[in-house]
């Protein structure tokens, strides 16, 4: 049984959307993935764009080595791709091209050539049968980002909970406003600070007592507001006429077959896909190894976080995922699902709005996180 893992951590250093702890979970991940689950460091491909001498992970490399990782993979085998970084979503292109969650889910590569979930679903729908692929997606709107994988854990495939407020926060109005405040801000791409006592995750404040736990926290979304993601695509692609209506006609023009936008790149090869069976709706289910532990719900933003005191900096998701690892013995293996419900609990309790979900076909539910 080979392991073989691809980790994509992305700061986007030096723009207007700086992240500072995408690199970070990337290193994390990396030692988790040898320590715990015996991994050899030569079976890790690692893309960030801190270091110029690692592959920079531009779209087309991201997806590239995805299918070179895909592509490896056979039965028994245990593959990984996390990706911590920004993401976004488009809207359908009309009623039709929609999909269940009414957008296209995309993660967002240094050089702004976007990912979207038909692609991650077709690549999923290559893993050979008996290979499992594991993907952790630490950014915006993740849940849902493999189109068409059965939602275990979520609320991505309901009405979005600022349509639906059947629980508003019990923390008084005045609190209940001020978040909804600073949400704006986060929406906007802003950074907000906040003082906590206690409410940092373990990995920041374990192991100090209660005064010494009272840090500075330095918070933003990873997320990139459209106006300013067709800013830096300019900047990225030297091109100045860069309409917001026709975006994905734009990437494909610039990135040509590299392009998510290309033809509608990740369904040209259907026709090769594995298909499971045919659902009661008379639809084909697509071959489905994959699993995907999405940071937040479609409609949702995942955070960076940066601790002032300690200057670390580490995806709020990416961390609860670490936390958890680092309470668990080595011996005692935890399964997909209670990895996602803990991460859930452990967010909420340090007061973050983001809930993760758990995307795959009934088998993996509880089996155990990786291996």
């Amino acid at each position: 049984m080979a392991k073989k893992a691809l980790l994509i951590g992305i700061n986007y250093p030096g723009t207007a959307v700086e992240l500072r702890g995408c690199v970070n979970d990337v290193r994390r991940m990396q030692k988790c993935l040898i320590e715990r689950y015996g991994f050899s460091n030569g079976d890790i491909t690692i893309l960030i764009d801190t270091d110029k001498s690692y592959i920079q992970p531009t779209g087309k490399n991201i997806r590239d080595k995805l299918e070179d990782l895909i592509k490896a993979g056979k039965s028994g085998d245990i593959l990984v791709f996390h990706y911590s970084g920004h993401g976004t979503r488009l809207p359908p292109v009309n009623e039709e091209s929609g999909d269940s969650t009414g957008y296209d889910e995309c993660i967002t590569p240094c050089d702004m050539n976007l990912i979207k979930d038909d692609d991650f679903r077709q690549m999923v729908a290559k893993v050979e049968k008996g290979c499992q692929l594991t993907i952790i997606s630490d950014s915006c709107h993740s849940g849902g980002l493999i189109e068409e994988v059965k939602e275990q854990i979520g609320e991505s495939h309901v009405k979005p909970i600022e349509e639906n407020h059947e629980n508003p926060p019990t923390l008084g109005i005045a609190n209940y406003l001020l978040s909804i405040f600073m949400s704006f801000f986060a929406a906007c791409g802003i950074s907000k600070t906040q003082r906590d006592g206690g409410g940092a995750l373990e990995s920041f404040t374990g192991g100090e007592t209660e005064s010494e736990r009272e840090e500075t926290f330095e918070v933003k979304t990873r997320y990139i507001p459209f106006h300013i993601y067709v800013s830096l695509l300019k900047q990225q692609t030297g091109e100045t006429d860069i309409k917001s209506g026709r975006i994905r006609q734009t990437l494909a023009k610039l990135f040509g077959e590299d392009s998510s936008m290309s033809g509608d790149r990740g369904l040209r090869d259907i026709g090769n896909c594995e298909v499971n069976a045919v659902n009661s709706q008379g639809t084909k289910e697509f071959a489905n190894n994959g699993i995907l532990l999405s940071g937040c719900q479609t409609y949702e933003k995942s955070e960076d976080v940066y601790v002032t005191r300690t200057g670390k900096a580490y995806g709020a998701f990416s961390d609860a995922i670490q936390t958890i690892l680092s309470e668990t013995r080595k011996e005692k293996k935890i399964t997909n699902k209670k990895l996602v419900i803990r991460a859930r609990e452990i967010l909420k309790r340090h007061r973050f709005s983001q809930r993760p979900g758990l995307y795959c076909h009934d088998r993996y539910v509880n089996k155990p996180f990786i291996c």
